[in-house]
């Protein structure tokens, strides 16, 4: 049997016209990945970097940057070492040899693909490993598709998107972590000997206490603006797995699906496809990163990445779940009279049998409650119409309570171990949705169609997920696939989003998890913003904000000024600090008009105003991080410049104070230094009195290499700055 499949290979590689190796250039605007591919042998990664052309391949070779290792080494034979992928075939067998059988590049409208064809020596098993050029970006994504031709079926046990070597040097680490209220707290650190893992296993609730994306320094701790930086994210909603194996003079990372209690069994014909792993290489520091990403993002990974986002205010902070009719119209109101765009009711506006008065009951109940609404939807959106706004709303579709019609009626539908009491959580009652049953699907799609066949005129949902999963059982899964949960409940969800998207293009969705416990690519093409943190304190913001941007945009990342006395910290920052903040991302407001001073809101209207006039510029310009807040200066710093480089803004803040404290000063970057620009001061405390800084015309030049003086500017506790910059022509 054994010899027969040699045959049949070396006749399929005869036929294929070539025994030559050929080396396969992958590349965008700015880098490269060179890869090696020789029918009936190992596909070999040699090279990801900077840009290189044909010509300078040979180079790579003779310079010794070419590393040689197995682009997709697989488990099972020389077995020392990481690998990609594990399995086991029907007859008990846990081995792979996989050589190359073909190779195809093909070009689209987004991309331009080089699809790997592996086929196992002995078994009927192909791999298919691609590698996707994005146009117009410096994004090479890779994955990997799996087909079990055996009549019998496959056991796969590893299966990481990605599995690449890193040349040994200074290497240093940035990663994000974090918990409620305080998620994407960047961290640094170097690189030593042994092994680095970043994972998650909450099942629904990916980036609340961990991230999904890293960024390696090729050349010592890493920098802003220099430096060779090579940076990764995984396009994943659920358990991740990231693995840094240092050793010797090189490393390999890997990054995939978190395979604990996930062995995924694969049919007769069945295909498996792993999520993207999005990577870039820059050599221009983490700055250089981010602003790769963000083009990505806006252009390919966010749903309507280019379609300017509205001012919004969302009612939670404003009266929790004390939902109804008289108050969210006074709320549409005030917010419309300070030149507001949107308002998002949140939570406690359903459940008649159970209303919604905390947290404890109602979920899955999708109808209005008519004690507090008695109007219904119909009532809010007159009231949006009437106040010349648009309407939002807040749902948790995946979500029950054992409190709740649902929960009586459809106990099958709900995540649980059999045997086993039922977990759950918040208020003591939430339970998960089974979303692996095609039932509980066309459930979840039906809260979203229900609202938008009723109420056409709602432009905003607010999607939330405030529970991780709780109990590994399926009710709906056989027994020998249990182990298909985690997986199959991410793929029952994109089904339902797939479905909502193709129904529902321009409806705006949000994509919220407790917060920011859903911020990743997995999910963002088929939202079109997330909400970065249930803490909304300006000062914490600037931590998390900062995190955030280093792989997603600004028009992305919901930023709202809150309550003078924060409710989640306690602390009580000027309202210009707040909008200063906020407006450094999508801005809104989370807040109660009414406690509003008439001067407060007349402040509130000047600063909305002038972030609907450099909206475009925030939301979709380059960022140019400038001063950390994270190096404990006391400042923190950053801008977004228009591409052409004729409009930019400029945010400083001063995040400590002490009795004469020196601050340094902060040189702006992305400029032309050829260009004159005049600045103006966006928010100033009162109208009549911007700063110093205000009608001044500087050139690019002075800007960018002496900066400007924060001394006198910056002078109290939380005192903050927000200037545009116009070119003088």
């Amino acid at each position: 049997m054994k010899a027969k499949h040699y045959l049949l290979l070396a006749i399929s590689i005869l036929s294929s016209g070539s025994l030559w190796a050929k080396d396969y250039l992958i590349s965008t605007p700015n880098t490269s990945l060179l890869l090696t591919a020789t029918p009936g042998e190992k596909s070999k990664f040699q090279y990801y970097g900077s840009r290189i052309t044909e010509k300078e391949i040979q180079g790579i070779y003779d310079s010794g940057l070419a590393f040689g290792t197995e682009s997709y080494p697989v488990f099972g034979l020389n077995t020392a070492g990481e690998r990609a992928m594990a399995v086991t075939h029907a007859d008990g067998n846990m081995s792979l040899d996989l050589v190359v059988e073909e190779v195809n590049q093909y070009q689209t409208d987004e991309a331009e693909t080089t699809e790997i064809r592996m086929k196992d020596l002995v078994y009927p098993f192909v791999l298919k490993q691609y590698f996707k050029a994005y146009k117009g970006t410096d994004i090479i994504s890779t994955w990997v598709e799996v087909k079990n031709n055996h009549r019998k079926p496959i056991t796969l046990y590893r299966f990481a998107s990605a599995f690449l070597p890193v040349h040994r040097g200074d290497n240093w680490m940035t990663h994000f972590h974090g918990f409620w209220g305080a998620e994407c707290t960047m961290e640094e650190e170097k690189l030593t000997n042994g092994q680095k893992v970043i994972s998650n296993k909450d099942g629904l609730v990916n980036t609340e206490s961990d991230h999904p994306s890293f960024m390696l320094s090729m050349d010592g701790k890493p920098q802003e603006a220099h430096g060779h930086v090579l940076a990764g994210t995984l396009a994943w909603t659920s358990n991740y797995l990231i693995k840094m194996d240092v050793h010797n003079t090189r490393f390999n990372f890997s990054a995939g699906i978190n395979e604990e209690n996930s062995h995924y069994t694969l049919e007769h014909k069945e295909v498996f496809t792993t999520p993207e792993f999005a990577m870039t290489y820059s050599t221009t520091g983490k700055g250089g990163v981010s602003r790769a990403f963000h083009r990505w993002a806006r252009r390919y990974k966010l749903h309507q990445g280019n379609v300017p986002h509205d001012i919004l205010l969302n009612s939670w902070e404003g009266v929790y779940f004390k939902v109804n009719q008289e108050g969210m119209d006074r709320m549409m109101e005030a917010f419309s009279d300070m030149g507001g765009e949107l308002f998002v009711m949140d939570d406690g506006w359903f459940g008649n049998k159970y209303p919604r008065n905390g947290g404890n009951s109602s979920l899955g109940d999708w109808e209005v409650c008519k004690e507090k609404l008695p109007q219904g939807i119909e009532g809010l959106l007159q009231s949006a119409k009437k106040h010349n706004i648009k309407f939002g709303i807040w749902i948790e579709p995946e979500m029950s309570n054992t409190k709740s019609e649902l929960f009586e009626n459809h106990p099958d539908w709900i995540m649980r171990v059999k045997n086993r009491p039922l977990s759950t959580g918040r208020g003591g009652t939430q339970v998960v949705l089974d979303l692996t049953n095609p039932e509980v699907q066309d459930f979840v799609f039906g809260v979203v169609d229900n609202l938008m066949t009723k109420h056409p005129e709602i432009a905003y949902m607010k999607w939330d997920d405030n529970s991780c999963l709780m109990d590994y059982g399926s009710q709906y899964l056989p027994k020998e696939k249990q182990s298909h949960l985690y997986i199959d409940y991410q793929k029952g969800l994109i089904k339902v989003l797939k479905r909502i998207r193709a129904k529902y293009p321009k409806l705006v969705l949000q994509a919220c998890a407790g917060g920011g416990g859903r911020v990743n690519y997995g999910l963002l093409p088929y939202f079109n913003e997330f909400w970065t943190s249930d803490d909304t304190d300006a000062l914490q913001r600037i931590y998390m904000q900062w995190g955030v941007s280093s792989f997603y945009p600004a028009v992305a990342m919901a930023a709202h000024v809150s309550a003078d006395r924060n409710h989640q910290t306690g602390r009580t920052i000027p309202l210009k600090f707040r909008f200063d903040v906020a407006m450094s991302g999508r801005l809104g407001m989370e807040i109660q008009p009414k406690d509003m001073s008439d001067a407060d809101k007349a402040y509130a209207k000047r600063a909305i105003a002038a972030y609907k006039d450099i909206r475009n510029v925030v939301q979709f310009g380059d960022l140019y991080r400038l001063a950390s807040p994270y190096d404990n200066t006391g400042v923190a710093s950053l801008m977004y410049v228009t591409p052409e480089k004729e409009r930019a803004v400029f945010y400083v803040y001063k995040t400590s104070h002490f009795i004469n404290m020196i601050l340094p000063k902060v040189c702006m970057d992305g400029l032309d230094p050829q260009k004159m620009y005049r600045l103006k001061d966006l928010t100033p405390l009162k109208e009549d009195k911007p700063c110093g800084l205000h009608g001044k015309v500087i050139s690019g030049k002075i800007l960018m290499e002496e900066g400007i003086v924060l001394q006198k500017l910056l002078k109290n506790e939380y005192s903050s700055l927000a200037l545009e910059l116009e070119e003088v022509k």
